[in-house]
């Protein structure tokens, strides 16, 4: 398994550059005040199938970033690239999960998985092999007639995962989805990510403050500063896959990143 896992890795770095960010910044003004700088000059790429976390302290601009990529809002300079076209505007290529589930409450499992395959020439048959697929790729196998009331949530994030990845995106942007979470939950959400992750070879970018789980996710972590928000240092995690938190080796890389970070 390991050895398959390295065989994973090796491929990610093989792979092509898709989402470029230049010189990216952010300033927000509002009631006459001056405008107050959020983001300043961040500059980083993604290659296929990297799975990065931005990690730092709150209101160092993570989620801000993650919305421009995303197309919900503009910078005020710099650029994002996606597969070498500019990214504006929101798109199917690039898929959010946030920390709120976001489902439609008077819509069951099955009817939200389903939603995004709407504007899609699908034949009902095709699209509901889809969503079963989905279903049981999310580990909701018996639960697609539920409102989202009826269920755990946990089982909301399965559903919010199984949403977008239908939609089969370039890029899967994920801002902090597993943070209100409890801790036996969001461990199996962290394992649910990676084993569909490693399946599909999704290109991630997860936003997150709990420098556990971004030692246990990442291929690289993006350590952001504040006033303004900023890039302090792009750092690779070279811990085998598949992780394991009881190893001399992550307690070791946790603790570093954790200095890094009380020195931001």
């Amino acid at each position: 398994m390991t050895a398959r896992l390295h065989l994973v890795d090796q491929r990610t770095e093989a792979m092509p550059v898709i989402l470029e960010v230049s010189a990216l910044s952010k300033r927000f003004s509002t009631n006459g005040i001056a405008p107050v700088g959020v983001l300043q000059d961040i500059c980083f790429s993604v290659r296929r199938g990297e799975m990065i976390c931005f990690l730092g302290r709150s209101g160092c601009g993570k989620s801000t970033l993650l919305k421009i990529l995303a197309g919900f809002i503009r910078s005020s300079s710099g650029a994002v690239q996606l597969n070498g076209r500019p990214v504006g505007r929101p798109g199917p290529d690039r898929c959010v999960v946030f920390q709120e589930d976001a489902l439609f409450p008077w819509l069951t499992v099955k009817e939200n998985i389903a939603f995004g395959l709407k504007g899609r020439k699908l034949s009902r048959r095709v699209r509901d092999r889809e969503v079963d697929r989905f279903i049981g790729l999310v580990g909701l196998d018996g639960f697609a007639d539920y409102l989202p009331q009826a269920i755990s949530g946990g089982m909301k994030q399965r559903v919010s995962l199984a949403r977008v990845l239908i939609l089969q995106p370039e890029v899967l942007l994920m801002d902090e989805p597993f943070a209100a979470l409890d801790a036996q939950t969001r461990e199996e959400m962290q394992n649910l990510l990676l084993d569909l992750w490693k399946k599909f070879s999704y290109t991630v970018l997860f936003v997150t403050h709990d420098v556990n789980e971004a030692v246990l996710l990442a291929d690289r972590i993006i350590l952001m500063d504040k006033n303004p928000g900023r890039i302090r240092e792009d750092i690779s995690i070279d811990l085998p896959r598949p992780r394991h938190k009881g190893s001399e080796r992550y307690f070791e890389r946790c603790r570093a990143m954790m200095t890094k970070v009380n020195q931001v």
